[in-house]
């Protein structure tokens, strides 16, 4: 489809790859997923990827988790009338032709769509191999959003509980869970985490292996808006290529083609060098195709496609016939066994039948039985008659004109006739018939577009096997000889048309999180907000948490990501003051990796899982804190007044009104 082997080898000519996801299989538990006791799902619910494993106990608990998809459903159109039903994740292929179709469950990274959030842990629950009957017998540990609103977890409680009937959950946040898996074990350590996300940023203080849930702040920019931001800046730039930018595109232009700029400045100068733009632009190669359409066709390659053209609607047009006989025939073979219902005395079944065929008379049956066995009779003649028709212009190949051009020429001839007083004189005519309309057929040849059926695609195929009739009119004039078609060959590169130039768009895009202004957002970026919360600390805490500034999410794996939060650090702290900067070491995997690690140290811990008593005593929101998880606040509700108290309350009240007018009158005689 594209010609791009020979583009590859030029400098800094890159093909999109257009990855498309293969289904994933329904795998089996294994045996570690059967022992003795239950083993935990761990379940990293994030709002770009899903990513789902067992914590398998042992000294080998596993490699990556063994499913990872989108986390994203699309329902078809008739998956209420029993057609296809909503499809989710890897099952979707290439997201792009169905883009406009994709729902997720997310409200930025908040699960607030539980309906489809059941189809996300059905696909996982179902591709995992969980055999237990009825539901989930296995205990679950489940990524949440930093500071989950108590009604996110609450259906989300109830959602396990009462469809799945798990026997307890926990939660935790990923972050901190990637924070958990990187740190030496036993080691309680304090420390900042900055994660960025498909969605959303944050920057977390940890304090004595606890969050800081107080001080944690939210930036609500990701890669999605900078996968967003990115495709405006090519559509802006290559107008004619609009829809062949997509975000799946760009998604791959943002992982594998952009970094980030130590100084932002200073590398938007170094671009202003043509030598450093030449040797640094990344070529996007765009699919395309090396020949033009209709440029090398002759006119017997023309002929034989009208030909093919007429082939496969006559095959068309008997297909249809065909079918309709067939449902015809079923339907009066159903008529005829109603008859004979009657013919055989047979009453009762016979009224039963006319009611189920909406029928009032056996005279209207009779009706309906002669109408259809014609329709049948004629649909049958007509079958034969096409058969023999398209065995005739199988044989016979001689070129003809097409339908419009030919009766073009026959209005013009008629006029020249006219014209040269073949007509009787003006004065002499009677009035003229009214104007017949157009010819049967004219409008379908002509391009006029009308509902197909099976009686109205013959007229089509008439006029065209009808222009023999025509010939002796126009028979003296010889046409013009086709002269012949030459190659028309591009005076531009194909291939460079089609190639996307990325240069400071390399750097522009990731630069978002650093300075949301560039898209219009008025909040603060990264280095705005570290300061902001080192600053609501003593210089003591500031310098226990600089020194362990850790880096996870998708949306930090940009390359120069570290060094520019190094600079941004090394501007805002005191002069000589020391600081360090870790990246996990799996910034995309590492959240499931430590919400196995920790599952595997926990799974005997009744302190920090939620069981369904306590789900049911103490409702869904509840929460059990331990080292990953969020700070719990339970909802407090006003108390109900006793009665005595609302027996005073009048009198409270005229009290204390009394005593307000008193205030009131002392506050006037000050001001007087």
């Amino acid at each position: 489809m594209a010609a791009t082997g020979a583009a590859g080898t030029v400098a800094n000519v890159f093909p999109f790859r257009d990855a498309r996801a293969a289904p994933d299989p329904v795998l089996e538990a294994g045996p570690g997923a059967h022992g003795p006791l239950p083993v935990p799902l761990v379940l990293d619910n994030g709002s770009f990827q899903a990513r789902a494993g067992w914590a398998c106990p042992g000294p080998d608990p596993g490699p990556e988790p063994r499913l990872q998809f989108r986390a994203v459903c699309a329902r078809g159109r008739g998956g209420a009338r029993g057609g296809a039903g909503p499809q989710v994740g890897n099952a979707l292929g290439s997201l792009e032709p169905l883009r406009w179709m994709l729902r997720s469950p997310f409200d930025r990274n908040v699960p607030v769509n539980l309906e489809l959030q059941e189809l996300l842990l059905d696909y996982s629950f179902q591709h995992l191999g969980v055999s237990s009957q009825g539901c989930v017998d296995h205990p679950i540990v489940l990524t949440e959003a930093v500071c989950n609103p108590l009604y996110s977890r609450q259906m989300m409680s109830e959602l396990l509980f009462e469809c799945y009937g798990i026997p307890k959950v926990a939660y935790g946040i990923d972050s901190l869970f990637s924070f958990y898996h990187n740190k030496p074990k036993n080691l309680i350590s304090s420390g900042l985490i900055i994660s960025s996300g498909y969605q959303c940023t944050h920057i977390l203080p940890i304090l004595e292996g606890r969050l800081d849930a107080k001080n944690c702040k939210r930036i609500n920019l990701g890669g999605s808006q900078a996968a967003g931001y990115l495709q405006r800046l090519l559509q802006l730039k290559y107008p004619g290529h609009l829809a062949a930018i997509t975000l799946s595109r760009m998604e791959e232009i943002l992982h594998e083609h952009s970094y980030v700029a130590e100084d932002y400045v200073e590398e938007l100068q170094k671009w202003q060098c043509p030598d450093y733009y030449e040797n640094n632009v990344h070529k996007m190669q765009l699919p395309f195709s090396s020949k033009l359409l209709g440029s090398t066709l002759s006119s017997e390659e023309k002929q034989e496609r009208r030909q093919q053209q007429l082939r496969r609607l006559q095959e068309l047009n008997a297909r249809r016939r065909e079918e309709k006989l067939q449902l015809d025939q079923e339907r009066l073979d159903r008529l005829l066994y109603v008859q004979e219902l009657l013919e055989d005395g047979q009453m009762d079944q016979f009224h039963k039948a006319l009611v189920e065929l909406n029928m009032d008379s056996p005279e209207e049956l009779q009706s309906y039985i002669q109408k259809l066995s014609s329709a049948v009779e004629q649909a049958k003649q007509k079958i034969l008659h096409a058969e023999v028709t398209l065995e005739v212009d199988v044989v016979d190949s001689k070129p003809e004109v097409s339908g419009p051009l030919c009766r073009i020429q026959l209005l013009l001839s008629l006029l020249q006739s006219c014209m040269c007083g073949l007509v009787p004189n003006a004065d002499s005519m009677t009035p003229p018939p009214p104007a017949p309309g157009p010819p049967e057929g004219f409008r379908e040849e002509m391009g006029v577009v009308e509902t197909p059926d099976l009686e109205q695609l013959e007229p089509s195929l008439e006029d065209v096997e009808s222009i023999h009739d025509f010939e002796p009119l126009f028979s003296e004039e010889t046409p013009e000889a086709e002269k012949p078609v030459t190659t028309v060959q591009p005076v531009f590169n194909l291939a460079a048309y089609h190639q996307l130039f990325v240069g400071t768009e390399r750097i522009r895009a990731p630069e978002i999180i650093f300075q949301p202004s560039l898209i219009g957002e008025e909040q603060a970026g990264i280095a705005e907000t570290l300061q902001y919360i080192l600053d609501r600390y003593s210089k003591d805490i500031q310098d226990l948490l600089v020194q362990n500034v850790f880096l996870t999410g998708g949306n930090m794996m940009y390359p120069g990501m570290k060094g520019r939060i190094e600079k941004e650090l090394l501007e805002m702290r005191p002069f000589q003051s020391a600081f360090k900067v870790q990246l996990a070491s799996n910034p995309v995997l590492d959240a499931w990796y430590g919400a196995r690690d920790w599952a595997l140290d926990h799974l005997d811990d009744d302190e920090v899982w939620i069981t369904r008593k306590e789900y049911e005593e103490k409702g869904g929101e509840y929460l059990k804190e331990h080292c990953a998880s969020n700070i719990y606040v339970p909802i407090r509700l006003p108390k109900q007044a006793s009665r005595f108290s609302d027996a005073q309350a009048p009198g409270r009240g005229s009290g204390a009104s009394g005593g307000s007018a008193g205030s009131l009158q002392l506050e006037l005689r000050t001001w007087t």
